[in-house]
């Protein structure tokens, strides 16, 4: 192998300016809106979806009972059986190509409201669609007409209203929001009940100055208060406009998205440009809910790993005892050992973001694809198990290992533009 000379500084320089964007990032909720009116580009009879570039025939189970869900939500049929006959023109986009992240299956599309997360040191913005809550939804493949009348009610009511909220109170910051939810034992990938409940109070004023719909007013906060991971969407919109920031710095080989679309785990490098770097989803190992097995599970899927980009998730389950036994991780200590292992993969630690139980050591920040392949230590994950059939919902929740395959086939591509032979 022939390596230039200085390489080894040139990267960690550029390193060094991706991780000082990560920690100088001020993510601000500033509003929510229809994705068509929002997302660059979003064109008609477009469906985006989590996870790197997949064709429907390639799709797994849950992404299309959800693709066809949102078929007869946005009237392009009237029901699914005959949304499975037009299904081939629509055209199926990630989510990462438009500043975008979904949970699960990820489904986004035009006349869905997204919460619109802007990062105002760099002026940059990213979008996710609202969380509907648990049980029947769209995002675990359910697609009957309970899903579509949810999406239909927050489409016209829900996401309306949250903006106008928002809007009067000049946006919600983020960055203390998620810092004190970290003290409160929230990691922000499986348990973010103490971060919807902060939510809740920001909001719930700004909700009564601005919805004069008494009735609709208590439906909003009952939906938003009685569902602990509504913040899941907002804290992934949160990480998606950080992490953007520190994408496109040449010779970094920090990693800038990473996503699973039930078939494939991808990721994208800072100076890879638009390349996803793929492999093989692997399948989640945790706990089930009574009934169910591995033998029922979907592989790993959805955007929502997007937090464990800048230190958040399974980086962060030190923070987190009540998520320990939630995902199987074992003990705390069990938990605190995850966080500690990240340290060895990532560039930095973000003293904004503490952990009590580590003596309020930083989150691991900045994954660096070449400690992952040096170490042979793949990111942790935290994450919900999807029934591999659509329709069939969450059956549990577990830990999952990004596959190695993807950072030795992106390390080999950076390796290649850096004059590395």
């Amino acid at each position: 192998m022939v390596v230039p000379a200085g390489i080894g500084e040139t990267v960690d320089a550029a390193n060094g300016e991706a991780v000082k964007r990560i920690l100088a990032g001020n993510p601000v909720l500033a509003d929510v809106q229809l994705a068509g009116d929002v997302l660059d580009g979003f064109g008609d009879r477009t469906i985006l979806h989590a996870g790197p570039p997949i064709t429907w025939e390639r799709m797994c189970e849950p992404m299309k009972g959800a693709a066809l869900a949102a078929c007869v939500f946005e009237g392009w049929a009237e029901d699914i059986n005959e949304a499975e006959k037009i299904i081939c023109s629509v055209k199926f986009e990630p989510n990462h190509e438009f500043n975008a992240v979904g949970p699960m299956t990820g489904i986004t599309t035009p006349h869905l409201p997204v919460l619109v997360v802007e990062n105002t040191t760099f002026g940059n913005r990213a979008f996710c669609t609202i969380n509907e809550g648990m049980g029947n939804v769209m995002r675990f493949g359910g697609n009957n007409a309970e899903v579509v009348e949810r999406l239909k009610w927050i489409a016209g009511y829900l996401g309306p209203a949250l903006g106008a909220a928002i809007r009067h109170n000049n946006g919600v910051a983020l960055k203390t929001l998620i810092a004190r939810g970290l003290s409160m034992g929230d990691e922000m990938h499986m348990r973010n009940a103490a971060c919807t409940g902060l939510f809740v109070r920001e909001i719930a004023a700004p909700l009564a100055a601005t919805c004069r719909d008494m009735d609709l007013l208590v439906k909003i906060l009952r939906f938003i208060s009685s569902n602990d991971m509504f913040f899941l969407n907002i804290g992934m919109a949160m990480a998606k406009s950080i992490i953007s920031a520190a994408h496109g710095i040449t010779g970094s080989t920090i990693v800038t998205a990473m996503a699973r679309n039930g078939t494939e785990f991808g990721i994208k490098l800072s100076s890879t440009g638009n390349v996803w770097f793929t492999a093989s989803a692997e399948p989640v190992e945790g706990l089930y809910f009574s009934g169910f097995s591995e033998n029922d599970a979907n592989p790993d899927i959805g955007d929502s790993c997007i937090v464990e980009t800048v230190g958040l998730g399974g980086f962060a389950m030190a923070a987190s005892p009540a998520v320990v036994g939630f995902v199987g991780a074992g003990s705390l200590t069990d938990a605190v050992n995850y966080t500690l292992s990240m340290t060895e993969i990532t560039a930095g630690a973000n003293p904004e973001w503490c952990l009590p139980t580590l003596n309020m050591m930083g989150v691991p920040t900045g994954i660096d694809v070449r400690s992952v392949v040096e170490a042979g230590l793949a990111p942790i994950i935290n994450t919900a198990i999807v029934h591999r059939r659509s329709g069939k919902g969450q059956i549990g929740a577990g830990l999952a290992r990004a596959p190695i395959a993807c950072f030795e086939t992106a390390l080999e591509a950076f390796a290649a533009t850096m004059g590395v032979k």
